[in-house]
């Protein structure tokens, strides 16, 4: 039989992605734990975000060794100053758990979830009757790649159904899962072009848009791929630091009078995207904001 190790890392929950990369990396994760969800409409009503929790099947974990290495991952992240913030003590428990399958365990925290005003995301193992007005999208995730319940996804989605118009040409700038490209397709886009620099995210997101019946282009690429063409819409849910650096860029793919939305930042980097905003001369059209993550709407006026 199978024993699985649960090892429970206590942190900031701005941290939580860097965390389960750092799990992957170090171990054989059957399955990792970031957040247990309750929504009632798109309001968050309920959530533990504070630890996360990998499971893996290495018998011989050593407490000490173990947590020694996520205080010298800790001390390096902190260096880096990717955060202004306190990440978490990064303090460690592991407990044995029962024989279960930790790779699916995670699939019953997520429902049928609202991300828009008309756009529903439902994960591939769900049923799911639309209502009236309703545009469904049938996701799965894959590995860890985006299940539309964080509000930066939230934040972008409500964007592109605000502004992106039927025949619309749009460029989705890290896709993940594909879900905000499958989005501008269900608002009325004609064209989308998808990219990711991970090869797994736009394997994943290819699967996603044939279950939706959407045409998409995905590619695995950087921004320069788009360099000959020019979008109506852009949308941008990455790093605060790679959509300052990628600024001049993001304005170059965009139509005069093309907008773009810009996720994946914590208010206190706010400031950063704000500044490479105004020096690359694109007008901000709204500032929106959910929790602690941040978005702009932008457009191009020459």
């Amino acid at each position: 039989m199978t024993v699985y190790r649960e090892i429970a890392i206590k942190i900031n929950p701005v941290c939580a992605d860097i965390v389960c990369d750092i799990c992957n990396e170090k171990f054989t994760c059957e399955g990792i734990i970031t957040a247990v969800e309750e929504f009632k409409k798109t309001k968050l009503v309920k959530a533990v975000y504070d630890v996360v929790k990998a499971y893996v099947t290495d018998e011989n974990l050593d407490f000490d060794e173990v947590q020694t290495f996520f205080h010298q991952k800790r001390a390096e992240i902190a260096d880096l100053k990717i955060f202004n913030e306190d990440i978490g003590t990064w303090d460690i428990t592991i407990t044995k758990q029962p024989n279960e399958d930790w790779s699916k365990k995670w699939k019953e925290h997520w429902k049928p979830t609202p991300i828009t005003e008309h756009i529903v995301i439902c994960p591939s193992w769900e049923k799911y009757e639309a209502k009236d007005g309703e545009k469904v999208i049938v996701l799965d995730p894959g590995n860890a790649f985006g299940t539309g319940t964080h509000a930066t996804t939230r934040l972008c989605a409500q964007a592109i159904e605000k502004y992106v118009k039927n025949g619309d040409t749009v460029a989705d700038v890290g896709c993940g899962s594909g879900i905000l490209a499958m989005c501008a397709v269900k608002t009325g886009a004609k064209t989308v072009d998808a990219i990711d620099n991970d090869e797994t995210a736009t394997e994943t997101a290819i699967e996603n848009a044939e279950k939706n019946n959407l045409k998409i282009q995905f590619q695995t690429a950087t921004i320069d791929v788009l360099s000959e063409k020019t979008y109506d819409f852009v949308a941008a849910n990455i790093l605060h630091n790679v959509l300052r650096d990628i600024m001049p860029d993001i304005k170059r793919i965009l139509k005069i009078g093309g907008k773009a939305v810009l996720s994946g930042i914590l208010d206190e980097k706010a400031e950063i995207v704000y500044d490479a905003l105004i020096k690359n001369n694109l007008k901000i059209l709204e500032k929106t904001q959910e929790k602690e993550w941040v978005a702009f709407v932008a457009e191009r006026e020459d």
